[in-house]
């Protein structure tokens, strides 16, 4: 069994502008790290474009969003445009969203495929997904895009139970408005808090299928791993998902510009290891999962790196 990465040039051309974090360069960074010899044996294909990509858009998105989005994007001259002070759309944005919707339903098709020799799946992809809310697109984030990944496996697969797990710094609101009042779908976040998008609070249950273990500024790897061992693992063991998505952000690591949490890469990868170990026990060990955010390239190569090569220890 392998590890499949699902990442396409297209990521390189959604231009956000001079000065934004969100920026082409984190592909380039990621693309150098995982050349080194020791990703050889990574399976790898380019994120598709669709032909059912707006069905499954609608999934988590109404009819008037997708819409918007669009238009916008089909009026070229008004290019770039921001949807909000942060989110930008260039020429090359809704290709560029739409391929990363396109990647995490195309590694749902390939870890639920028993003849794909694919056990995992990492998703090198852009724009972000998780702050995108049903009708509003918001913190560099145009489709949520792990979301739509997890509503998709389940309409197509007929999975009872999926689960989403986020370690970015900025708590996935926009993945947890999508999961709020469905107890077939888990949503288990750490993150700093206060912090943006200001959600994210422990009271946030929806139908108790939210779990939030927020972190205080300043806060390190050992409390990050006590809050994700007591407060996530736990409640995913007593949900046992049959397909788990990762929103992997490496922006808690110690050096983001973007976080003041103290993560390096060391709890990048044990998160990793013991989601694969909840994976292994509940569903043969399929995980998806998905790029959300990490800023300072050189910590985000390395955070990437870490995170797939403990992907690939799991698929072995």
């Amino acid at each position: 069994m392998q590890t499949l990465l699902l990442t396409h040039p297209a990521f390189v051309a959604h231009d956000t502008g001079q000065g934004h974090p969100e920026r082409p360069a984190r592909m380039e960074v990621i693309d150098r790290a995982l050349a080194d010899p020791a990703f050889a044996g990574l399976r790898r294909e380019e994120a598709p474009l669709r032909d059912d990509l707006e069905e499954q858009i609608l999934l988590a998105h109404p009819a008037d969003y997708l819409d918007h989005i669009k238009s916008v994007a089909a009026n070229r001259a008004a290019l770039p445009a921001h949807l909000d002070p942060d989110t930008v759309m260039s020429p090359g944005t809704y290709e560029a969203a739409s391929r990363a919707v396109g990647a995490g339903l195309r590694g749902v098709d390939a870890v639920l495929d028993p003849a794909s020799g694919i056990r995992n799946v990492f998703c090198q992809v852009r724009p972000c997904g998780h702050h995108a809310e049903p009708s509003r697109a918001m913190g560099f984030c145009l489709f949520s895009s792990a979301a739509i990944a997890a509503l998709y496996a389940k309409k197509r697969y007929g999975l009872e139970r999926v689960a989403v797990l986020d370690f970015d710094v900025h708590h996935g609101n926009g993945t947890q408005r999508v999961f709020w009042d469905d107890d077939s779908l888990f949503f288990g976040s750490t993150h700093q808090m206060p912090w943006f998008p200001g959600t994210g609070a422990v009271s946030e249950r929806g139908v108790g299928n939210i779990h939030n273990a927020p972190l205080r500024a300043g806060d390190d790897g050992e409390i990050f791993r006590e809050a994700f061992g007591q407060a996530i693992l736990p409640a995913l063991d007593a949900f046992r998902p049959d397909l788990i998505v990762i929103s992997a952000g490496f922006d808690a690591h110690e050096d983001d510009p973007l976080g003041q949490l103290r993560l390096n890469e060391a709890d990048f990868a044990w998160a990793t290891h013991v989601i694969n170990e909840a994976a292994h026990r509940h569903c043969g060990g399929r995980v998806v999962s998905m790029l959300e955010g990490g800023y300072n390239l050189a910590a985000l190569g390395r955070s990437a790196a870490v995170h797939v090569e403990a992907l690939m220890e799991s698929a072995a």
